[in-house]
């Protein structure tokens, strides 16, 4: 048996300023806070996942997605989530272009943005 397959699974993102980053989970994704960590990290539960924001004073350096939520209707949560004032990215490279904050790549949907402790976060479509 794999004990990795039966266990939790925690995303940690880095952020230089808690208040300002739990401001964003909260207000402007709509995340429920599952509150503050004796270590410092603060818990939100997202589907069978953990996210924890922990602190860090220089922040995030990656400059890939870090978290990928998957979603019913792209187009719906963009729209929700820009209403709630979050931009997203626009792209125009080889291979990889969006239209209204969209792109298709292969057998899902994807729109990428920002939270403002500079960490890259998506929403994901599943087409097939």
């Amino acid at each position: 048996m794999n004990l990795l397959l039966e266990g939790q699974v925690t995303c940690m993102l880095p952020v230089k300023d808690m208040a300002r980053a739990r401001r964003f989970y909260e207000q402007q994704l709509g995340l429920a806070p599952q509150g503050l960590r004796p270590d410092g990290k603060f818990n939100y539960r997202v589907g069978g996942t953990t996210l924890a924001l922990f602190p860090k004073p220089e922040g995030t350096k990656a400059e890939h997605t870090a978290v990928s939520f998957r979603v019913e209707s792209i187009e719906s949560a963009v729209s929700a989530l820009k209403a709630r004032g979050v931009g997203f990215a626009d792209y125009n490279l080889p291979g990889l272009k969006t239209v209204e904050h969209v792109c298709v790549l292969g057998s899902e949907k994807a729109a990428w943005f920002e939270d403002p402790e500079g960490n890259i976060l998506c929403l994901h479509e599943d087409l097939g």
